[in-house]
């Protein structure tokens, strides 16, 4: 038997990196999965890859009609849900001078505004208890050049883990971050992380190495489990001592 056995499980940005291998595991240790993704064809081979009777929804996760109906998925497929790892999210780096109104509208509604309406769509859908994670970054701790904007979201991201908790504990719902340092995932290809750039970058981190989706998964696993039942309003740093050392 698997740690999340039987568990119905939300995958939001599901179709690769960190989500694809988060589905992978909750799948491996028992759990039941939707996921959802902005690409038709990204969703299908995703589904495609984990198998095992995967669930998809094709959702925007900054657009709140789109929100609505990852609801209606959860509703009519699993009737509620036991845990929540709330993914999606996008990655923009500008200095100050170079950002726009529309850009910057665009990654608060996809990493801030997204998530925090999507736990409201779902509150009426979550179980007693229901694990909540929501995925952060080691961005929000750090004054890294050119990140302003998406470490403000994921800044926000963590506080919500807090402040939903104290909101939501009565409820039987825990909420909680996973904060991953630099992670080799295909985010990394399209901000154009290579040679020496990707060389800087990595020696940031004392471990030396960038993260793995496994081993975030791995930690998405634990809080979404019973044996994660006493950690509440936490911020998970998972990232080679980036932030610390």
């Amino acid at each position: 038997m698997g740690v999340l056995d039987g568990k119905r499980t939300l995958i939001t940005g599901g179709t690769s990196g960190i989500g694809l291998e988060t589905a992978r595991q909750f799948l491996a240790d028992g759990a039941q999965v939707m996921i959802t993704g902005t690409s038709f064809d990204k969703l299908a081979a995703a589904t495609i890859e984990l198998r095992q009777g995967v669930r998809s929804v094709r959702a925007d996760a900054g657009n709140l009609s789109d929100i609505a109906g990852i609801e209606t998925g959860v509703r009519d497929h699993f009737g509620g849900l036991d845990a929540v790892f709330v993914n999606a999210g996008i990655g923009a780096f500008n200095p100050l001078g170079q950002w726009t109104e529309a850009d910057y509208d665009r990654s608060f509604a996809v990493n801030l505004k997204g998530p925090f309406f999507l736990i409201q769509a779902l509150l009426p859908l979550l179980a007693n208890p229901c694990s909540i994670i929501l995925n952060g970054s080691v961005n929000a701790r750090i004054g890294m050049a050119g990140s302003s904007v998406y470490s403000a979201t994921k800044a926000g991201l963590v506080s919500l883990a807090r402040t939903l908790s104290g909101e939501l504990i009565g409820r039987g719902i825990r909420v909680n971050a996973i904060s991953p340092g630099p992670v080799a995932t295909p985010l990394h290809d399209k901000l154009g992380l290579t040679g020496d750039t990707l060389d800087g970058l990595i020696a940031q981190v004392p471990l030396g190495r960038r993260g793995t989706p496994l081993e975030i998964a791995r930690l998405a696993v634990l809080l979404a489990s019973d044996a994660g039942g006493f950690a509440v309003g936490s911020d998970f740093v998972v990232d080679g001592g980036m932030s610390n050392l």
